[in-house]
């Protein structure tokens, strides 16, 4: 292990890269409540809202492989500070909309390329590239940051907009957001000295298997688009329940701030989990964690049913726990599942190109739950739609075996 391996300067942006996601997923997790303002204000369908969002999540998958492309050559810090500059210039103008086009392209279009620079897919890199020797631990400390977020940012600001309003929300998130992002990313955080790559050796993967994983090759392998299942239909599941669970706890009699609070009680869960699930797949292996994450996700459908009869009851707050843990299985244990199936330089470019296949896997969950709602005034189909990937999932899981050796291919050595 080499020092810079054990230094305690890897820690602090660990500590910064944390609140960060908090900042951006508290924004992308807070949609659920502007659904519900944006609903009462103006006569839009309820599909027609919700794909906002859904544009949201096709433009952070169509521009994903472009990123990873090029945070592996010119750092992910450059690029988080571009993206907290467009997150800001998105949320202002989102602000000013009256007419729905105005909110896909505010919001759908240009918060999205903040997001996607800003967000996820950045800083896993870069928290991987300092934490080689502690993959699993390390994304499930820091994804912990989205948990926060939820927990902290969507209550705050469903209590904002009964306040002062949905516009200045989206004013105050652009103001705190760009205030915190800016002079933290510049002073605290760095890349690792030559992307991390000089620790690929110490790993259980040979040197020559490390560099042969590229994008083009592993597009070829059977066990890239079992992988691909994994991103699709777990963030399926979770963004078609975390964009709608306040519309329909609404729905069913809750008050808008207490639907919001059980969002809240969802990301608190889920940081709890995501330390969890990756210490201990660091131990059990990735599917073992993953099955027991997703078997919670199953259960928190259910609960959320009953919920749905009883909103007065202590049941939708069970229904977050249980959503919150296993949400926290799809996002802290998709990062090292890819790391340990193909390590190396080409992992940005692989991770990237699986962030399209998630950000497609969460726009249809999202956007087709509004439209069977339009269609069936009900959640029940989607609702069985979630059961159905959340089943599908782990099965992905086990045939794309990250607990396997990926050995490099006869003759390509």
């Amino acid at each position: 292990m080499t020092p810079r391996s054990t230094s305690s300067h890897r820690w602090l942006i660990l500590a910064t890269v944390f609140v960060n996601l908090a900042m951006v997923y508290g924004l992308w997790y807070s949609y659920s409540v502007f659904l519900v303002a944006l609903l009462r204000d103006f006569d839009w369908s309820r599909s027609t809202v919700a794909g906002a969002f859904s544009a949201l999540l096709l433009v952070y998958a169509a521009l994903s492989p472009f990123v990873g492309w090029i945070c592996g050559r010119v750092g992910a810090r450059r690029l988080i500070l571009a993206g907290a500059g467009m997150l800001a210039v998105g949320l202002l103008l989102a602000a000013e909309t009256t007419k729905w086009w105005h909110l896909y392209l505010a919001f759908g279009l240009i918060t999205a390329v903040g997001v996607t620079l800003a967000g996820w897919l950045p800083s896993i890199i870069l928290v991987r590239s300092w934490f080689l020797d502690r993959v699993g631990t390390a994304v499930g400390i820091v994804s912990g940051g989205i948990g926060l977020g939820i927990f902290a940012v969507v209550p705050v600001t469903q209590l904002l907009i009964d306040f002062c309003g949905w516009r200045w929300t989206f004013r105050i998130l652009a103001v705190a957001i760009a205030g915190w992002l800016v002079p933290a990313t510049l002073g605290l955080v760095r890349d690792a000295p030559g992307g991390g790559f000089e620790l690929v050796a110490a790993q259980d993967t040979s040197s020559d298997e490390a560099g042969f994983w590229r994008l083009p090759v592993a597009l070829r392998q059977p066990r890239y688009w079992a992988l691909a299942g994994v991103f699709f239909f777990g963030n399926l599941v979770t963004q078609l329940l975390f964009v709608h669970q306040v519309a329909y706890l609404v729905d069913h009699g809750a008050s808008a701030l207490a639907a919001a609070s059980v969002g809240g009680l969802a990301g608190f869960a889920s940081i709890v989990g995501k330390a969890g699930w990756g210490a201990l797949s660091d131990r059990t292996g990735r599917e073992v964690s993953y099955s027991w994450a997703l078997l919670c996700l199953v259960a928190s459908i259910g609960v959320l049913v009953l919920a749905g009869q009883q909103p007065g009851s202590c049941l939708p707050f069970v229904y977050a726990i249980l959503f919150g843990l296993g949400y926290a299985g799809t996002a802290a244990l998709t990062p090292p599942a890819t790391s340990d199936l193909f390590a190396g330089r080409g992992f940005s470019a692989i991770f990237g190109s699986l962030q399209t296949v998630l950000g497609i896997g969460a726009a249809i969950g999202a956007w087709i739950a509004g439209k069977t709602f339009d269609l069936t005034n009900s959640y029940t189909t989607a609702l069985w739609l979630a059961l159905a990937g959340s089943l599908a999932a782990p099965a992905c899981m086990w045939l794309a075996a990250p607990s396997r050796p990926n050995p490099v291919p006869r003759g390509k050595k």
